[in-house]
């Protein structure tokens, strides 16, 4: 199964959550395609102090990075437009978390859900 693996997830398997970890492992046991994008880098990486950023590079070694295509930066837009007219708010970062999901048919692990309502995207919690 392709998984997009969200911020807070990342954040969680930094700070040794029992979940994150005990998920986590369990992503490689069952062979899941883990990826990951340029805005969940950005996001950990800017909450990182200096002697953390070795650990989380180690992490990301095993994942594959993806960019959204134009058309999924576009349905991104869509949902943001869709969400504005509904009197609610669908952020920057998450619609693109979606997008890059959307467009490698995966689901986004996180343990937020309520971030990615908005979008079709399916979501995995742990």
């Amino acid at each position: 199964m392709n998984l997009l693996l969200d911020s807070a997830f990342l954040i969680d398997q930094l700070n040794g959550r029992r979940e994150a970890a005990v998920r986590w492992r369990r992503m490689f046991e069952d062979g899941d395609s883990l990826l990951i994008n340029e805005v969940v880098v950005c996001e950990v990486r800017a909450g990182l102090l200096a002697h953390e950023l070795s650990i989380f590079e180690t992490l990301l070694e095993p994942l594959e990075f993806v960019q959204p295509s134009p058309d999924a930066a576009l349905k991104a837009g869509e949902w943001r437009a869709g969400a504005r007219v509904m009197g609610r708010a669908l952020s920057l970062a998450d619609s693109l978390i979606a997008a890059a999901a959307y467009s490698n048919a995966a689901a986004v692990v996180t343990r937020n859900p309520r971030d990615f309502a908005l979008t079709p995207v399916p979501v995995e919690t742990y």
